[in-house]
């Protein structure tokens, strides 16, 4: 998986690249690959901390009005095997969960027994298209698809094993360096055997300061409704820097403050992309 704040994090960070991207794409696509790493700490409502890396290549190919992305992480995690990586506190019966040994014995359900593991996350792919944008490029409408793959290990506690559905609406207002920025989605999230899950809505708002030509600044506020009934909502708020060193290399690094047991305490991580 990413973290559970990772979707947004991409999504705001390409939105507020969206009236020069798609300017610069009118004439034919773009292709792109980025390199990251995000890590997260939280307790999540229990009592065990919980450590999070994802280490996520994302491809992605961009025309006039369509964007396709898609995205495998490698995660690392460590803490409370009723945590799950995108989702947070759950009650996990799975026998082999992280924390549980081979098939040992079951702890009451919400227990956080504690364990480490690691391996590929959960596979995401997304179709954005452009529903509106002004002929200035200063306001545009997104309707976005998107599929999380559940190839997460479920027994390691990487994830649900199942797959999520979702589809989110964005909209961006460019007014001199400001850019004004938000969004509604939901999500349909797959329930094993062992993990029952409710879909939810989610909302996010921020803005953006461009300082120069190669730097821009913002930050935002998301919000996820609860997905379990042993967790709790996501509320988080989310600072970004972005660097372009040319047209086609770009840095993008943020750091995340969690306000709910449904995100995590605190949060940092960079991305690395390259354009051609």
């Amino acid at each position: 998986m990413h973290n559970p704040h990772h979707w947004m994090i991409v999504g705001g960070l390409l939105l507020i690249g969206a009236p020069a991207a798609h300017a610069a794409t009118a004439s034919g696509g773009q292709f792109s690959l980025a390199a990251g790493a995000d890590y997260s700490s939280g307790k999540y409502g229990t009592d065990t901390t919980t450590d999070i890396w994802s280490l996520p290549v994302t491809a992605a190919y961009q025309t006039d009005r369509w964007t396709f992305k898609l995205t495998v992480p490698y995660i690392n995690i460590s803490g409370a095997g009723n945590v799950i990586p995108g989702v947070g506190k759950v009650n996990n019966g799975n026998p082999n969960g992280r924390g549980r040994g081979n098939g040992g014995v079951i702890p009451a359900p919400g227990s956080a027994a504690s364990g480490s593991a690691s391996g590929l996350g959960d596979i995401t792919a997304s179709a954005g298209y452009e529903l509106f944008g002004s002929a200035d490029r200063t306001f545009g409408l997104d309707l976005t698809g998107k599929v999380k793959f559940g190839t997460a290990d479920e027994n390691k506690g990487l994830g649900t094993g199942r797959n999520d559905y979702g589809l989110s609406l964005d909209t961006y207002k460019v007014s001199g360096n400001w850019t004004a920025f938000g969004g509604v989605g939901w999500m349909k999230y797959g329930s094993s055997q062992y993990i029952q899950l409710k879909n939810g809505f989610n909302a996010n708002i921020g803005a953006a300061y461009k300082l120069s030509p190669s730097d821009d600044v913002g930050a935002y506020y998301y919000y996820r409704e609860r997905i379990a009934d042993t967790g709790a909502p996501q509320s988080e708020v989310t600072a970004y820097w972005n660097h372009k060193f040319n047209e086609s290399l770009r840095l993008q690094t943020y750091a995340l403050a969690g306000f709910a047991n449904g995100s995590p305490d605190y949060g940092v991580g960079a991305s690395l992309k390259y354009s051609f």
